[in-house]
């Protein structure tokens, strides 16, 4: 079995694949830990390789595995993964934990990128934050900003200023279900400069753990009445496409 593994900011992601097919599909936080975290997930596991992905990459080379190691970029992983699932796909656009990467893509090989790693603007610690402020789990924060209306701009994508700007339009009377969904075009705003940077084209695959909030989802796809203006696609797990990537990449070394 070759093995990806997406060693994230937030969450570790295992997939194994065997004769082309993925066999095995494991999630855990990474905590403070992520060392720990791996080797709980790997737990019985005998690969024959392993790809390692994800800002923690390098940390396959403490884990004592007896196989051959080999690490790949979240770019080329996401490409990877994405193109496995939507081999038409044109554009890749992935909102992780810690960053958010648009990618211009061919036959799942990267055209041109554009990747924003040095803040938690408009990231998944951006809604998880945020979230904080409405004492709301980031994993209902999607749904909480959906029953707002005639959201207020929020001026700031800062995740320290945002939360400012959010408590003070909340001591003026502000829906908070407004607010959220203002937080969330926010994040779409920026997330769609992005896309026009790398010359978005169709089909669009968004893939990623913030590609599960619905609110996202709604805002930028054109079926409900979306930034994009057209229908975007989204796999059954989008945040396990980078593991599954790496583990292509294994498969085709």
């Amino acid at each position: 079995m070759i093995l990806g593994l997406d060693i994230g900011s937030r969450s570790i992601e295992l997939v194994g694949v065997e004769d082309g097919a993925v066999t095995l599909v494991r999630r855990l936080p990474t905590t403070f830990d992520p060392l720990a975290q791996c080797s709980k997930l790997l737990d019985g596991v005998r690969p024959s390789s392993l790809v390692g992905t994800g800002y923690g990459r390098n940390l396959i080379q403490r884990l004592g595995l007896d196989c051959p190691l080999s690490a790949i970029t979240e770019i080329k992983a996401h490409a990877l993964g994405a193109a496995s699932h939507f081999p038409e796909a044109r554009t890749v656009l992935d909102i992780g934990g810690q960053d958010t990467k648009a990618m211009s893509v061919r036959d799942g090989r990267v055209v041109k990128f554009e990747m924003n790693d040095r803040c938690a603007a408009g990231t998944g610690k951006f809604l998880e934050y945020t979230a904080g402020v409405f004492q709301i789990a980031v994993e209902e924060f999607g749904q909480y900003a959906l029953q707002g209306d005639n959201p207020p701009e929020i001026s700031s994508i800062c995740t320290v200023f945002a939360e400012t700007e959010a408590t003070s339009l909340m001591a003026r009377g502000e829906r908070p279900e407004a607010i959220a969904l203002g937080l969330h075009k926010a994040i779409v705003k920026r997330t769609l400069n992005m896309l026009n940077r790398v010359n978005l084209a169709f089909p669009l695959v968004f893939s990623g753990g913030v590609a599960n909030n619905p609110c996202v989802r709604a805002l930028l796809a054109g079926s409900t009445g979306g930034e994009i203006g057209r229908d975007i696609l989204i796999p059954d797990m989008p945040d396990m496409v980078g593991a599954l990537g790496a583990a292509l990449h294994g498969s085709s070394a």
